[in-house]
């Protein structure tokens, strides 16, 4: 404690003067780290276990990890006028769950991640349509030259097989719940957001789960109890992400999962990224850069024009 304040105090002062797209992306960036952990849990049990039953599991489980932080004020946090909503979100978030745990299971993790990120393309598209939000020229670019950064790190392998399409769709499906969760996040509370993602999610996933069952050990359980933990907390980082900050600023910083599982890929499963992956991860670093610099300026330049209504 110093001169009154205590260091959360102090957090919390400097959390304020920091501008709501500036702490969409340190959401964001919180959510990519946390994905990572989850996605080399995932990578683990799909040497054994299918995609689907991981994928029931994995949103079985996080709803029981969320229920408690969900219920401690009853149930009526929970009731909502948007029931539909939820549920469209809930079958575009589930098919986008399977998909890319699909394409984590049989693809290198470094590859699976870099074909989601077609997702920032499809974003701007359905943020202006349906969002109403304004896109200046320059974050286009950005995020375009993102997007080519992400052609460079697949291209060495031309080949679009089953799982790439697969991943392709789950970057859509993924866009899709972006563009939902900004209108979500409007009236509903993060954690209401996600038990009914749980529940109907839940539910949806056990058909496909259920065909290719097979009983989980001891050790398989404890990695998917934890999966869906850091799944959960991956969720809220999102879901704070998007409520606060317009979804195409924050959307590009969820870039830095390519370099977490470039990384966390060579030490845990001997994965060498190529040098094209490299090339491209630093095409989408430095476009990522851009915008942070960007908004920093736009900020200063708003606040640096006086107020002639007063």
């Amino acid at each position: 404690m110093k001169g009154g304040v205590t260091v959360s105090g102090r957090w919390l002062i400097y959390w304020a003067t920091i501008p709501d797209n500036g702490k969409g992306i340190l959401w964001t960036l919180a959510a990519g780290l946390l994905f990572t952990f989850m996605s080399l849990g995932i990578k683990y049990l799909g040497q054994e276990m299918d995609s689907f039953q991981i994928g029931f599991l994995r949103a079985f489980f996080g709803l029981i990890a969320i229920l408690p932080f969900a219920l401690r004020r009853g149930i009526t946090p929970l009731r909502t006028k948007v029931l539909k909503l939820h549920f469209v979100r809930a079958i575009f978030g589930i098919t986008a769950m399977l998909c890319i745990y699909y394409a984590i299971t049989h693809l290198p993790l470094a590859d699976a991640v870099a074909l989601t990120f077609t997702r920032p393309l499809f974003l701007i598209f359905l943020a202006v349509l349906f969002l109403g939000e304004k896109v200046r020229w320059r974050r286009w670019a950005a995020t375009l030259v993102g997007f080519v950064g992400v052609l460079v790190m697949v291209q060495s392998n031309a080949e679009v097989g089953l799982a790439s399409a697969i991943a392709l769709l789950g970057a859509l499906m993924v866009a899709l719940v972006s563009v939902l969760l900004k209108k979500l996040s409007r009236t509903e509370a993060p954690t209401t957001i996600m038990v009914y993602y749980g529940v109907i999610g839940s539910l949806i996933a056990f058909i496909p789960a259920s065909q290719v069952w097979v009983t989980p050990t001891g050790e398989q359980l404890v990695i998917l109890v934890g999966a869906a933990i850091v799944g959960s907390a991956t969720n809220f980082c999102m879901i704070r992400a998007f409520s606060i900050a317009e979804a195409t600023a924050v959307a590009p910083f969820d870039y830095v999962r390519l370099i977490f599982s470039g990384f966390f890929g060579f030490i845990l499963f001997s994965e060498i990224p190529s040098e094209w992956m490299v090339l491209g991860a630093g095409i989408i670093v430095a476009s990522s850069l851009y915008i942070v610099r960007r908004e920093a300026g736009l900020k200063k330049q708003t606040q640096s024009i006086p107020d002639t209504k007063r």
